[in-house]
């Protein structure tokens, strides 16, 4: 299986090794409402732990890209400031609704997996959550 993977262009082992790179990074946005660490399949996040005391509780998610800002990552080869950049564009999308963010889902996709960049954005989506004290969650 391993080789029908490489040959469709998957690197296991860059993925491998970009995951080892972002877990710390990933882990530090985890508080006790965070069910499930890295790798499982599916973020669980305990709202009623989170939202205890608030009453009629909403939800308000948000999503992004960065489109261009990778070509001027890229350019400058710096990664860190994209992941930075989408977790405050979702940010501000929930505070002007009154809500706060509770966490952030991940999504990274590139056409050949460089562990270094990838660990870069993520862990910048990581300073970012800390920042605005959210989790980090994906799959």
């Amino acid at each position: 299986m391993t080789d029908a993977y490489a040959a469709a262009g998957v690197n296991i082992a860059a993925a491998m090794r970009a995951k080892e790179m972002m877990g710390a990074a990933v882990r530090s946005t985890h508080g006790p409402a965070v069910l499930a660490g890295m790798g499982a399949f599916g973020g669980c996040f305990d709202a009623a732990l989170a939202l205890a005391g608030v009453r009629q509780p909403v939800l308000v998610s948000s999503a992004d890209g960065v489109g261009t800002k990778t070509l001027v990552a890229a350019a400058l080869g710096r990664y860190d400031t994209v992941g930075q950049d989408l977790v405050n564009h979702c940010v501000n999308d929930i505070l002007v609704q009154g809500a706060r963010p509770l966490f952030f889902l991940d999504y990274v996709a590139a056409a050949a997996l460089d562990p270094n960049q990838v660990a870069a954005i993520v862990g910048g989506v990581a300073e970012a959550c800390r920042a605005v004290g959210c989790a980090l969650l994906g799959g």
